[in-house]
């Protein structure tokens, strides 16, 4: 096997437990990094005395377009658990767009033909943003484009979700803008009428996940597909009004809109004979949306109205569940995970975090899969996340994630287990670093009770990280390296994902293997957590996952 190395085989540590640090990356300058001003002695301590290496955490080594692509929490828990990287969503819909097989394939097609046979409009719905995350906007303008020039259908109209997540926090008209320019062009070049009808902030309407909210996903049914709601003459209009009645407000927190017509009615709504495409590329936050267009025997709200619309996705969102039934890229066929080779050998794993980030160390780590793998060897545990803001509870669910994985430590029935904490990521969204500090020291504390449970145990701990973002809070200039500042001179807070790499921590309470990284693996990344887990656990990786990370005591 490449790169391949020699395997604890006289001493199997059980269990092998991963800690995620979601969104906790390691960076050396402390201008708004609120990992290093956070009071962190346990993670120091790791770090001081046990053997370490960083990751990398985005880009090509996960999967992505381009090494200019931040890593995020879909793609990293895939490369987590699948031992090497696949194409992922950005990438492939990158490449059908480019070569054109997204307007050559069968979906697209059936969305064009049902619009004209039903004299209907075509809608897409989505996060209006280059993040390359969830979505990004030159796919919608391909589409748009291509809808008015090449298959000349007469109406469409867009329902834009605002980002201030991925991108800057206050953006959205850099992106509204753009739109409005390119539709403008098209209605006069093209004689069409396309324009935009409904819109909100992404954590305000249609994107929830795993089940946290149904009521967002209402309020977006209400917004893009009946039409209700404030009204304004457009967009631009809607995010100026909504930032001057409350200052500060940023893009993902703005509430919805409607946009009126001169008479005053919604501009937009869905209508039998209308056809839908949800063009966000990731998974997560598109299947709850997917499931209320499509699902017969829907039950979280009442569809009022329930327009008879061909509805299709960007891709299948869920590969076991098949959600949804319609979609225009096919997605990565992710086989042979972490999870499927550990329950081939009867080995027990628990897989546990809140809601926010349950579906990652579950659906996403085995590969897009709903469910277990292996009721027998399997157990899955969800944490109810809380509905308050992350900013005004930083500590979030992550005392109760211990006490439950502190428990299974101990009980030593498990042979692996894996957890993820959200507060990095999730508090770091917000952009509020004193909220971001609490979150990470919050972290360090849980990990001080996973390092005693582990040594009175005799396991072996893994700490690691998806991607980075709490240790870059702040918009920083990359000519002066100083922060952005508002025209009021406030800082400019840093909502997004980072380039940042992350630390792969081993600690073996009993020194006993003398475990120490393989020097040979030059730049090692996410999908080398895998083999590594196996190596640990006396099981040889196959040849199809990248190098395992360690070497042992007759190599130290």
């Amino acid at each position: 096997m490449k790169g391949m190395v020699n395997l604890l085989t006289h001493r199997s540590p059980r269990p092998v437990t991963l800690a995620i640090m979601d969104g906790v990356g390691c960076r050396e300058e402390a201008l708004g990094n609120a990992v290093s001003a956070a009071f962190t002695p346990n993670l120091d301590w790791l770090l001081a005395n046990c053997r370490f290496r960083l990751l990398r955490a985005h880009g090509k080594a996960v999967g992505l377009p381009s090494d200019h692509d931040m890593g995020n929490s879909e793609v990293g828990h895939n490369a987590l658990g699948a031992g090497r990287f696949y194409p992922q969503g950005a990438r492939l819909v990158n490449e059908a767009v480019e070569t054109g097989a997204i307007f050559e394939g069968k979906c697209w097609q059936h969305l064009v033909k049902y619009s004209f046979e039903h004299e209907g409009a075509m809608h897409f719905i989505g996060l209006l943003s280059d993040g390359d995350v969830h979505s990004h906007i030159k796919h919608l303008e391909a589409m748009l484009s291509r809808l008015a020039f090449k298959e000349k259908l007469q109406r469409a109209r867009v329902h834009i979700l605002l980002d201030g997540r991925d991108v800057g926090e206050t953006s959205a008209l850099e992106y509204v803008d753009r739109l409005e320019s390119m539709l403008k062009s098209l209605r006069q070049q093209a004689g069409v009428d396309y324009r935009i009808a409904s819109g909100g902030g992404r954590m305000k309407i249609t994107m929830d996940r795993y089940e946290a909210n149904w009521g967002m996903v209402e309020l977006g049914w209400k917004t893009h597909v009946a039409g209700e709601g404030r009204r304004f003459p457009s967009a631009e209009a809607a995010i100026r009004t909504y930032r001057q009645e409350e200052p500060g407000i940023i893009d993902q927190d703005l509430p919805p809109f409607v946009i009126a017509d001169e008479a005053g009615s919604a501009l937009g709504p869905v209508r039998d004979g209308d056809s839908v495409v949800f063009f966000n590329f990731r998974g997560d936050r598109a299947i709850e949306i997917s499931r209320a267009f499509e699902e017969k025997n829907f039950s979280h709200f009442e569809r009022s109205p329930h327009p008879k619309a061909l509805y299709a996705g960007m891709m299948e969102y869920d590969t076991e569940l098949h959600i949804p039934g319609n979609f225009l890229v096919d997605p990565p066929h992710i086989e042979h995970t972490l999870g499927e080779y550990l329950c081939a050998r009867n080995l027990r794993q628990m897989a546990i975090s809140e809601t926010q980030k349950y579906g990652h160390v579950t659906y996403f780590w085995n590969g897009n899969r709903s469910g277990k793998i292996d009721e027998r060897l399997e157990d899955y545990i969800e944490i109810p996340s809380d509905m308050t803001p992350f900013e005004q509870r930083p500590w979030m669910k992550a005392a109760e994630i211990t006490d439950k994985t502190v428990e299974a430590i101990l009980s030593k029935r498990y042979d692996m287990i894996r957890l993820n904490y959200p507060n990095g990521d999730m508090v770091g969204h917000t952009g509020v670093f004193q909220a971001a500090r609490i979150a990470v020291e919050t972290v360090d504390l849980c990990l001080g009770r996973l390092i005693a449970a582990t040594r009175k145990a005799g396991g072996i701990l893994l700490v690691t990280a998806d991607h980075g973002n709490a240790e870059e809070m702040y918009e920083i200039d990359s000519k002066t390296k100083t922060p952005k500042l508002y025209p009021d001179g406030k800082i400019r807070a840093k909502t997004a994902h980072t380039l940042n790499p992350v630390w792969f921590i081993v600690y073996d309470p009993t020194g006993d293997d003398c475990i120490a990284f393989n020097p040979e693996i030059g730049e090692p990344g996410l999908t080398n957590v895998a083999p590594t887990i196996m190596q640990l656990l006396g099981i040889e990786p196959p040849e199809i996952y990248d190098p395992p990370l360690l070497l042992f005591k007759e190599q130290c």
